[in-house]
């Protein structure tokens, strides 16, 4: 190991819906967390791994959106965020370009004030201002808020310095060994990856139609011996018998959309053609079961 190898925890932070994970996956390069227009698509702690061989590796915490929890899921989604502060060596906390601190800022700072960790301020969406001095606005109103370590104006959806992210990142990482292999992506099993692609496709097919009240269970994934083709099974379970009907659409139209953009994902990370077959469930109010959160791989005890 090289003596100035550096290497440690990062964690993503920020209101639902703010780019953490369009972020993520562009600083390491790779799909792994699920992006939609929709708030609180991520649901689990997604660790990904960015090595450069020269400086170092980053180990990526990419936390659900901190909200105000309307249900059990949303109370764990609440804790895994905020239990994860405290644990890492650099925090990230991404925002939307504007002057008006709300409520969900304030909730954030009240947090961060708790804590020791370097925090880094990324003012993400710079791609959504027509004139960028404004930026200078939004970096003066949130410094007089808090200490930052570094501020940093970003888009995350064009890759606008990720770069310079990924050096600040460097310069405060302690020094030490490398947590996992380098050619290693992410530590979530495939099947889950799977899992969160096809409700990814569900989200972006359904657009408004439903509420994000929806989970997908992998119900069997097999490689077939001695070929590059995997047969997956899985069932996508939403709260209501209407919304049944809404995700299967006219003549299993819906279904099949989803299935045929979820197919073309998993390929490209199986790097195997891919047989899958969708089925919807109705599991009533499941985001309020404890068991149902489980089974679904929500996890309090990795909190």
């Amino acid at each position: 190991m090289k003596e100035d190898f550096k290497s440690g925890f990062v964690t993503l932070i920020g209101r639902p819906n703010v780019g953490k994970s369009t972020l993520m996956n562009h600083l390491i390069g790779q799909k792994i967390a699920i992006t939609s227009n929709k708030p609180q698509t991520t649901r689990n702690r997604i660790q990904t791994v960015y090595t450069d061989e020269n400086r170092g590796q980053i180990v990526f915490v990419d936390t659900p959106g901190i909200h105000k929890a309307k249900n059990k899921l949303g109370e764990y989604m609440v804790n895994v965020a905020e239990h994860t502060l405290n644990e890492v060596d650099v925090i990230l906390w991404l925002v939307e370009p504007t002057d008006f601190i709300g409520a969900g800022e304030q909730h954030i700072l009240e947090k961060l004030r708790g804590t020791s960790t370097p925090v880094i301020l990324i003012i993400n969406k710079m791609d959504t201002l027509k004139n960028r001095d404004e930026m200078l606005t939004y970096i003066d109103r949130y410094s007089r808020e808090y200490d930052f370590a570094e501020i940093v104006p970003a888009s995350a959806l064009r890759g606008e310095n990720t770069q310079v992210i990924l050096d600040l990142i460097f310069k405060y990482l302690p020094y030490g060994p490398m947590f996992y292999d380098e050619d290693t992506i992410t530590d979530q099993p495939e099947r889950q990856i799977v899992a969160e692609l096809i409700r990814e496709k569900a989200l972006h097919a359904l657009d408004e139609e439903i509420p994000h009240g929806i989970a997908v269970s992998i119900d069997q994934m097999k490689k077939r011996p001695g070929k590059k083709l995997y047969d997956i099974d899985a069932t996508i379970i939403c709260e209501r018998d209407s919304h049944k009907g809404i995700i299967i659409g006219k003549q299993g139209s819906m279904l099949k959309k989803i299935g045929s953009n979820a197919r073309y994902e998993i390929e490209r990370l199986l790097d195997a053609k891919v047989n899958l077959k969708l089925w919807v469930k109705v599991k009533k109010d499941w985001r309020d079961s404890d068991y149902m959160i489980k089974n679904f791989g929500y996890r309090e005890d990795e909190i």
